[in-house]
């Protein structure tokens, strides 16, 4: 698996940013490798987006990377929900489902088609997978989300001064705008889904999970039940786990395989 760092200037961001990249094009020749449907196949591109607090370099699934034959883009998202906040260069969304795409495609050659491009994330990740999905349906097939913060109906019509364990007032409405208008904007991957059913656009295979000991198992369930309500195919999974690397590399495996697999 060989594995760079890439530093380039970022438009959304104001700024140079880095971010990792593997690809599973290092082939040993001491070691017989058979060929598979997966080895043999065009190079998929998996987007991979870190949690709250984490970066880029704290979750790579080199392995069934390897096996199945797809590369992977890690960029890093600081706590900024990958949504495009209010502040200048906070454009994350923008950064992953525009800017990063179209500069991984046209220096490497991948991400080339939606069909072979997919976006997992966990936790504040896992957010953003979904939503990057939802904004930007064109440029990525399948989205794979992971213990999910699907927080906006908890933060929705929080005032200045208002708190939480994670964070304050003033952090969630720079990421996600005007906190009153929050369920009706953009920001909501619930907007997103129902804009989309409205055009007849084709929406992104929606894979989920989260453990039954996670404390945002009930943000999840809503969000399952809500694509339910409205018809949505999706594939949604609860099982032991609270909100760990356990319970991510568990479903890493399983998501990995049912979009590549």
């Amino acid at each position: 698996m060989a594995n760079f760092r890439v530093r380039f200037y970022a438009n959304s961001l104001n700024r140079n940013t880095t971010f990792e990249m593997y690809i599973p094009n290092d082939i040993r020749r001491d070691v017989p490798r058979e060929e598979t449907a997966y080895t043999a196949r065009k190079t998929g591109t998996l987007f991979l987006l870190h949690g709250y607090t984490g970066d880029a370099g704290n979750w790579v699934p080199e392995y069934i990377a390897q096996k199945y034959n797809f590369a992977v883009v890690v960029p890093n998202g600081e706590n900024a929900f990958w949504l495009d906040g209010l502040s200048t260069g906070h454009k994350y969304c923008t950064f992953v489902g525009e800017e990063l795409v179209e500069y991984v495609r046209n220096t490497f050659g991948l991400a080339m088609s939606t069909e072979e491009t997919c976006i997992m994330g966990m936790s504040m990740g896992g957010f953003g997978a979904l939503h990057t999905a939802l904004a930007y349906p064109e440029h990525f097939g399948k989205a794979a989300a992971m213990s999910s913060a699907l927080i906006v109906h908890k933060i929705a019509h929080m005032k200045e001064g208002d708190d939480n364990p994670v964070a304050n007032y003033e952090y969630y409405r720079e990421c996600f705008g005007d906190l009153d208008k929050v369920l009706e904007s953009d920001n909501n991957p619930e907007t997103l889904v129902r804009k989309l059913k409205e055009r007849g656009s084709k929406i992104p295979e929606i894979f989920m999970s989260c453990g039954t000991e996670d404390f945002l198992l009930e943000n999840n369930r809503e969000f399952h039940r809500f694509l339910e309500s409205i018809d949505v195919p999706h594939t949604y999974i609860e099982s032991k786990g609270i909100h760990d690397m356990v319970f991510w590399d568990e479903y890493t495996v399983k998501f990995t395989e049912m979009m590549f697999g």
